[in-house]
């Protein structure tokens, strides 16, 4: 399968899998705070919150990168891009600090599935409301022949 305009595809595959490896990463950050702090009632507080946080803004990236889709907007394709791009200037910061070897393939993934979206996005932003073929080229116009 080809996802060369599927926006809505690739954000719902980075929610997915950012989904899954955050709650790794905090539950790891979570176990790492609790024995060097001993405050984890805390720890595992903010741990949630900044999880239910992360999984909103994905959620919220999702629904515009299906919408950017459907609508076939070029708006919403440069608001995708913008917040795409924001993503990844984290996830390289991320990346750059990290604390251990979970949260350094999350940001790598992140950073990567982040790239990704913009290409698909620029793509979509260039047709720009046209119709998507596949051969690159419109459909040829039938001609009708009157029935007689």
């Amino acid at each position: 399968m080809k996802l060369t305009y599927q926006t809505a595809t690739g954000t719902l595959i980075q929610f997915v899998v950012l989904t899954f490896l955050n709650i790794g990463d905090q539950i790891n950050s979570a176990v790492t705070a609790c024995r060097h702090d001993g405050d984890c009632a805390n720890n595992i507080f903010l741990s949630v919150a900044l999880y239910v946080l992360t999984a909103g803004f994905f959620g919220a990236v999702w629904l515009l990168g299906y919408f950017a889709q459907v609508n076939r907007s070029k708006r919403l394709a440069q608001l995708l891009i913008c917040s795409e791009a924001f993503i990844a200037l984290i996830a390289a910061f991320n990346a750059k600090h990290h604390t251990d070897a979970l949260s350094l393939f999350t940001s790598l993934v992140d950073l990567v599935l982040a790239l990704w979206i913009v290409t698909l996005a620029f793509r979509l932003m260039r047709v720009s409301g046209a119709g998507i073929f596949n051969n690159g080229q419109r459909p040829r116009q039938r001609v009708r022949k009157p029935v007689k």
